[in-house]
């Protein structure tokens, strides 16, 4: 009864298909719809080629507040150290 569309099939959680499935769905669901259409755009286009480690750097953007990520986004603020990545550059 825990059918998520074929993409658990007996995958484990740290496999990278799970992980750009989660991604996908955060990036869609972030909370205010700017957001969600940047980000879900984004994570559409790019997130099946990220290997392991962008997926990591992303991951971690991702855990960024929303007002905090968006001004990235547009470009608005310089990100610090922590948040600095090739996802941040495109």
């Amino acid at each position: 009864m825990s059918d998520l569309g074929g993409v658990a099939d007996g995958l484990p959680d740290h496999h990278p298909q799970i992980r750009r499935s989660r991604l996908l769905f955060r990036c869609w669901h972030r909370g205010t719809l700017e957001s969600d259409l940047i980000l879900g755009r984004f994570a559409e286009a790019h997130v099946a080629d990220l290997d392991s480690a962008q997926l990591e750097r992303f991951e971690v953007l991702l855990d960024c507040a929303d007002p905090d990520l968006f001004d990235l986004i547009v470009g608005g603020s310089t990100p610090p150290k922590e948040y600095e990545s090739d996802q941040v550059a495109r």
